[in-house]
């Protein structure tokens, strides 16, 4: 059993996009600037933006964080949603999720400049994604196939079951996995929380990728030998040591991880890699701008 140390990799990709912008700045442009938007206290969405900026600053990224109370409205956030997409001085920016309840998260997305969503959830991005043309991809998804590149895992022709149909992450690496690509040319089973004997699907994939939200979901006796397996989930469940709980996944990593062939730690495993791509995303809508 293999370990897919999200860390390590991520770092890595990290290094190299620390020296392509050292070399985009000795050249006399400016470095790629991301801006992220939060709305209110949101505790978990407040440590995903202070990781942005922490990592924004190790590969030499400009950074910037608008952060707004609670109860701003639709309208004003639409508006500073309007001057970034207008702001030359901005290469991508992010809203984080989720919004107070009486902002419609869609028309913020929609509202956001498909050049500047460098989190690829605009429906342009999307779409084009499917189509298999050039698009920013969500950081999830596109941090996994970042993953299964750099460990050179074998997906063509491999059977890959994804437990999940969200938008964020389950719909996209079902779509990115059966396309023809490196990784790729996967046959593909999306499985959600109706989907009958889901075991009868589990126990036949080469490749799993747990992105149901239901903590230690998939178990040993519901893989085969040599499986590989993508954790995506993250819980925290209550436990008895200090600090009152511990941190999880999608998949009981001890009853499953002697039977894969490659295992995601968590944490420590996709979610370096989400952050590590909405870098790369951000570095590529700057080169973008600088081909114009």
């Amino acid at each position: 059993m293999i370990l897919l140390n999200g860390k390590e990799t991520a770092n890595a990709i990290k290094q190299d996009i620390a020296a392509k912008v050292k070399e985009m700045v000795e050249r006399g442009e400016r470095a790629p600037h991301l801006v992220a938007i939060i709305v209110g206290e949101d505790g978990a969405s407040k440590t995903y933006v202070a990781n942005k900026e922490k990592n924004c600053q190790q590969v030499g990224f400009r950074s910037t964080v608008l952060s707004f109370p609670a109860d701003i409205t639709e309208e004003a956030l639409l508006q500073k949603v309007a001057e970034l997409n207008n702001d030359d001085e901005v290469d991508g920016f992010i809203v984080q999720l989720p919004l107070p309840k009486h902002i419609d998260e869609d028309k913020v997305i929609n509202a956001i400049s498909p050049k500047k969503d460098v989190d690829g959830f605009h429906p342009s991005n999307v779409g084009r994604m499917v189509l298999a043309e050039e698009a920013f991809v969500s950081a999830t998804p596109y941090g996994i196939m970042l993953l299964l590149e750099h460990y050179g895992i074998e997906t063509s022709g491999k059977h890959c079951v994804v437990l999940g149909r969200s938008n964020i992450v389950g719909r996209p690496i079902a779509n990115l996995l059966s396309r023809k690509s490196l990784p790729g040319d996967c046959t593909v089973t999306l499985c959600h929380s109706r989907t009958k004997n889901i075991e009868k699907f589990t126990k036949d994939a080469d490749i799993i990728i747990a992105a149901i939200g239901v903590p230690e979901f998939l178990k040993g006796d519901m893989v085969k030998e040599g499986v590989v397996v993508v954790d995506v989930g993250i819980t925290r469940v209550p436990a008895d040591n200090e600090k009152g709980y511990r941190i999880v996944g999608d998949v009981e990593f001890e009853s499953v991880a002697p039977k894969a062939s490659y295992i995601t730690p968590v944490p420590g495993g996709v979610g370096p890699m989400t952050i590590i791509s909405l870098m790369k995303n951000t570095f590529r809508a700057r080169e973008l701008k600088l081909k114009k």
